[in-house]
């Protein structure tokens, strides 16, 4: 009978483990570090001004800027088009959390062949980029700190260019946004 007891306890103990093994985890989280970027979450507008400099001319900019959560929350994806003089330039960009390095890193690539990548800071409600950015074969340093407005429906920005590894900067784009409305449900 001691034998059949010590028996059923052993099955009951593996019984119980396989059901805890079977049953599933916890979903993880994305970091709080990467949801400081909500505010890039929907859709803007923008208005920017690229200056004369290493990459041309210069000339008035106008977008449309849309951003949403990926992957369960862990990639902010944002998608751009934008007119220039020079036409339509489509731009993908992927901004993801390292938790190896504890930095946010983005990258982008636009339809005129340029491709960006670095890091993302956020300081209060000032969203900087900096990095390189990568157009016509040469390769340029670039930062950009954007501040969005206490109720998060407008931003300005000031972007800089460096051509000798940020050793000299100079004004690149100035621009301004504006989170758009969401469209009347019907």
């Amino acid at each position: 009978m001691r034998r059949f007891v010590v028996l059923f306890l052993l099955l009951m103990v593996g019984i119980v483990s396989v059901m805890r093994a079977q049953t599933p985890a916890t979903a993880p989280k994305p970091d709080p570090e990467i949801k400081k970027l909500q505010v890039l979450v929907g859709h803007w507008t923008y208005e920017s001004e690229h200056k004369s400099g290493p990459l041309g001319p210069g000339g008035k900019v106008s977008g449309e800027y849309t951003g949403q959560w990926r992957v369960g929350g862990f990639i902010l994806e944002v998608s751009v088009i934008e007119k220039s003089s020079v036409g339509t330039t489509r731009i993908l960009e992927i901004d993801e959390y390292s938790p190896m390095d504890k930095t946010i890193h983005w990258t982008n690539w636009a339809s005129n062949g340029g491709r960006m990548t670095g890091t993302i800071t956020i300081t209060g409600n000032t969203i900087t980029w900096e990095g390189k950015f990568t157009a016509n074969g040469k390769e340029y340093h670039v930062r950009a700190p954007y501040v969005f407005s206490a109720d998060n429906t407008s931003a300005t920005g000031k972007a800089d260019i460096s051509a000798d590894d940020g050793k000299t900067w100079m004004p690149w784009i100035e621009a301004t946004y504006t989170k758009a409305k969401p469209a009347a449900k019907k």
